[in-house]
C-alpha cells in the first residue's frame, strides 16, 4: 500500500519496503519516500513501541506514519539522508511512551 504525501518538495510516496520486523516489544518498519517524477528516493526505519502501535494492522500504521511524515517532512528527510551519507545506514525513528510521534 502506497500513499501519497504533499510536502514542499512536491508529491512523495511512501510505502514499506521489507517485511516488517517483529523486534521484541517493538514493530520496526522500513519505508521507503519517492518522489513522484523519481529523482529522489529515501529509505528510513521506524521502531514503533507495540504498545503505541495496539491492533492496528500494517496498513493503519503506515498511515499514520504517512501523516507524522508530512508534517515533519523536511526535518525527516534531512535526518534520513544525512544519516545514509554519513553512517552508511538508514536512520531508525522511535515511537515509544517517551517520544509518541503520530500515535
Amino acid at each position: 500500500m502506497a500513499i501519497i504525501l504533499n510536502t514542499p518538495r512536491g508529491r512523495y510516496s511512501i510505502a514499506p519496503a521489507a517485511p516488517v520486523d517483529a523486534a521484541g516489544d517493538a514493530l520496526v518498519i522500513t519505508l521507503a519516500l519517492e518522489r513522484a517524477d523519481g529523482i529522489e528516493r529515501v529509505a528510513l526505519r521506524c521502531r514503533v513501541a507495540r504498545a503505541l502501535a495496539g491492533a492496528a494492522d500494517l496498513d493503519e500504521i503506515v498511515a499514520r506514519l504517512g501523516l507524522w511524515l508530512e508534517r515533519d517532512f523536511e526535518a525527516v528527510r534531512e535526518t534520513a539522508l544525512k544519516t545514509i551519507r554519513a553512517e552508511r545506514r538508514m536512520h531508525e525513528f522511535v515511537f515509544d511512551a517517551a517520544n509518541r510521534g503520530p500515535f
